[in-house]
């Protein structure tokens, strides 16, 4: 067993994909866990913001929660749509390009790339800060935030190149016992707060309330921006329709029932967090979280509290996991239409895309050391990306609405990516995602508006810079298709091969030796070429030469002399002369010998030299480059 096999396991047969493939159980823990983590700090996201009003101004915390609460309801239902209509996944990115075309389509899926990348520095950088918050007292925890992180993404990311059903077999348990625990603390604290069933009181808040004046203008601006904060809740929400076919089939029906069981469960937990920390009048710090201070006073800072900040700590790291499932295939889905490198569309071993995955770790540990771990200075630049994928989204899901009002019943129309029925009460249909459309559109003006300062410009500069880069792949796509198409193409216009092989060589040994007698089935003209700097280093390999004379007495010995140290340029210059003058417009043929250590530490004792030459003549476009290894072993075999 080697140590790829070792680290995530044997290869999965193709033949396995269905078995992969996940139940409800799995798929809330796999897809939902980012939207549910976001309620460790959402609440304390628009409480952040309203405390500078004033302490006075928290009492709007819940008000605000309840809003975005709909709206998440609303969003859900346009997303239920989407993935009926598109059972394939895709989610924003594939339902644009099918209505809106390929620019919009490129917009959404940089929103959601980008935005994914977040997720991963978001999540993993606040449950770093919630193992900090139950010991405030461990510097060690505070002062190494960016290290912990790193480490964390390396943990996840191990996870889920062992394969989708282990990482979501994984995750469950984390997830669900957060669920759980924070929902008993609400419960409790509702009962505490309302003294029901003879539970004690809660303790009296100790808060003075204060009031600071500002003017109208800012006060709806401070709002504003409260609610923008707040819209983190919405994170994730669309993870599911961006993976449907990772769920069993009937897989659009299961990825359903799984975002609206998600959506319960992440409400319920928001709106049950903002009220009691509204009615606790329960002020952010820098030193602990909302949700831990909530949870030390309902419960006394007993078991329960360090359980749920430990659940906390896994859900918001685990909350990585829905990004590590959704990059990757939308990274495959532009991959497939050319946007992206097309080995990003490949299946790793375990049936996952781990070079998708390989990617979005390397991209949010950089966000990870750029922020020093501070999910606080993040947090601007998150939620934007994914108000961009939901307004084009159902954007396109009010014209793709037009189009299903024109079919007649028994008629269908096939869009090039789904396939369209007739619908009766397509007005009462079409309604939610117009509606949603002006909604998550006004939402991401407030969004771009109230963080642009804040560091929300980058997103807005990155994503016309993204798509810049994916119509970039595409035209290098294209002009490779351009050069490699056989259409008009005639015998004549291939070139020939020349009748010559040129063999580099250092010196006459095993390796350059096996590499001459190669090249002498290849052509009848077998030169090898060796550079040397003096008089008395040409006389000594002439002498081997004449000594070997029966493996070289078909080959011709050339030198090139030259009083500098570097052997490589009057090599590739001498090629060129070759091609160019003695060869014109025919193909040549170059012998490279190079000898293989048997480690890769030994590899390291040797200078490169044949790599570097087979690098510099890579770009000559006559020459055919190949390579003729000896591989070094104890006892010398013979060339």
């Amino acid at each position: 067993m080697n140590v790829k096999q070792f680290l995530i396991g044997k290869p999965f047969p193709s033949s396995r994909a269905l078995h992969e493939r996940l139940d409800r159980f799995r798929g809330l823990a796999v897809f939902a866990s980012d939207p549910i983590s976001s309620n460790a700090y959402a609440t304390e996201a628009i409480m952040s913001t309203l405390v500078l009003l004033g302490t006075s101004a928290l009492a709007g915390t819940l008000p605000i929660a309840l809003v975005i609460a709909a709206l998440v309801a609303l969003v859900i239902f346009c997303y239920n749509q989407t993935i009926y209509h598109y059972p394939m996944g895709g989610g924003a990115y594939m339902v644009t390009k099918d209505n809106l075309g390929p620019i919009p389509s490129l917009f959404a899926g940089a929103a959601l790339l980008s935005d994914y990348v977040m997720t991963v520095a978001v999540s993993v950088s606040a449950g770093v800060r919630a193992l900090g918050s139950a010991f405030p007292e461990v510097t060690f925890l505070h002062d190494n935030r960016a290290y912990l992180g790193i480490i964390v993404i390396l943990i996840i990311t191990w996870l889920n190149l062992r394969g989708l059903r282990e990482s979501g077999t994984i995750f469950a348990l984390p997830t669900y016992a957060f669920v759980g625990s924070v929902l008993l603390v609400i419960v409790i604290g509702l009962a505490r707060y309302y003294e029901l069933f003879g539970a004690p009181p809660l303790p009296a808040p100790q808060l003075v309330e204060t009031t600071n004046e500002v003017s109208s203008f800012l006060l709806v601006w401070l709002v504003l921006r409260a609610f923008a904060a707040g819209c983190t809740a919405l994170t994730g929400i669309e993870a599911i329709s961006d993976g449907v076919q990772a769920f069993r089939e009937p897989s659009a029906h299961n990825a359903v029932r799984t975002m609206r069981t998600m959506g319960l469960f992440a409400m319920s937990l928001f709106i049950g967090i903002s009220f009691l920390a509204t009615h606790l009048h329960l002020v952010p710090t820098e030193r602990e979280s909302i949700l831990s201070q909530l949870a030390r006073t309902v419960t006394g800072g007993g078991p329960l509290y360090f359980f749920v900040q430990a659940c906390t700590m896994l859900i918001l790291v685990l909350a990585a996991n829905t990004a590590y499932q959704d990059f990757p295939r939308l990274s495959a889905f532009l991959a497939s239409d050319g946007f992206l490198p097309r080995w990003m569309t490949l299946l790793g071993d375990r049936l996952v895309y781990s070079r998708g995955i390989g990617v979005l770790a390397l991209m949010s540990s950089l966000l990870i050391v750029f922020f020093d771990g501070d999910e606080i200075r993040l947090l601007p630049l998150y939620a934007l990306g994914i108000f961009v994928s939901f307004t084009l989204s159902q954007a396109s899901m009010v014209v793709l609405w037009g189009k299903v009002a024109k079919l007649k019943p028994g008629e269908r129309l096939e869009t090039g990516v789904t396939t369209l029925h007739y619908e009766p009460h397509v007005f009462w249909k079409r309604l939610p995602s117009m509606i949603g459309s002006v909604l998550t559109g006004i939402v991401l003006v407030i969004l771009a508006v109230t963080k642009f300062v804040q560091g929300a410009w980058i997103i807005v500069l990155a994503l016309p810079l993204m798509v810049l880069l994916f119509r970039s792949i595409r035209n290098h796509y294209d002009y490779v298709v351009k050069n490699l198409r056989l259409t008009g193409l005639k015998p004549e216009n291939l070139r020939t091969h020349a009748d010559i092989a040129i063999v580099p060589a250092s010196d006459l040994h095993r390796a350059s030796l096996r590499a001459i007698r190669y090249a002498q089935r290849l052509s009848s003209d077998v030169r090898v070429v060796k550079v040397v700097n003096d008089e008395t280093e040409a006389a000594a390999t002439r002498q081997r030469w004449e000594q070997w004379s029966h493996f070289t007495q078909h080959s011709k010995l050339i030198f090139l002399h030259t009083d500098y140290r570097d052997p490589l340029d009057p090599l590739v210059e001498y090629i060129r002369d070759v091609y160019q003058q003695e060869f014109a417009g025919q193909l040549i043929t170059v012998v490279v010998p190079e000898f293989v250590p048997n480690t890769f530490l030994a590899h390291l004792l040797h200078n490169q030299t044949a790599s570097l030459l087979r690098v510099m003549l890579r770009g000559e476009e006559n020459v055919i480059v190949i390579d003729v290894p000896y591989h070094l072993h104890k006892q010398p075999e013979n060339p």
